[in-house]
């Protein structure tokens, strides 16, 4: 539901900044085009470790050494960096309301079941490893590291659904521009 009625913002707003200053357009899209691309390789370097290993292994290197759910705070980054990219200030605070009232569950959700499969490792894992925000004086990586590049293609394509998005936008964008759709409001 919630998807439905973002969707319907997204296509029925446009940014007040618009018509009144260029510069914080210009800043909030720079700005979202910067999160989105942290969120991107960030997605792509945490599914470089976890594609096929999900359930096969519990993965506390890389990306996974500095916090527990790396892919959800990449997310988070990904999401803030869409909302910055609709050029409002409206959209990223909605959005991350969104995200934080939605994500501790299914943090919660996930780390039941890996505590589940892997018992008392996973136990020692959460008391080192915090659970959303990176502690970097954790960070650890193997020198080398067995990929599964089939997995991992398919890893590659979910990590990049933020640009998309963004390039979605800049479509609806670009239809009010030439007159092809309308806005029913303005956002700040």
């Amino acid at each position: 539901m919630a998807a439905v009625a973002i969707l319907f913002f997204l296509f029925t707003t446009q940014s007040v900044w618009e018509a009144k200053n260029e510069t914080i357009t210009f800043f909030l899209f720079l700005a979202g085009m910067i999160l989105v691309g942290i969120a991107s390789l960030g997605r792509m370097w945490c599914s470089l470790y976890i594609a096929g290993y999900k359930d096969d292994k519990l993965v506390t290197d890389g990306p996974y050494s500095l916090c527990r759910n790396p892919l959800y705070f990449f997310s988070m980054i990904g999401v803030l960096g869409i909302g910055c990219a609709t050029e409002t200030f409206t959209f990223p605070i909605v959005f991350i309301i969104l995200f934080a009232l939605y994500y501790p569950f299914v943090i919660k959700s996930e780390e039941r079941r890996l505590g589940q499969l892997f018992g008392e490792a996973f136990d020692q894992y959460t008391k080192k490893i915090p659970a959303f925000f990176p502690k970097f004086s954790t960070f650890s990586e193997p020198v080398n590291y067995l990929v599964k590049p089939a997995v991992y293609r398919n890893h590659m394509f979910s990590a990049l659904w933020f640009v998309w998005i963004v390039g979605i936008l800049e479509v609806i964008e670009g239809l009010r521009e030439i007159g092809l759709l309308s806005s029913l409001w303005s956002l700040y």
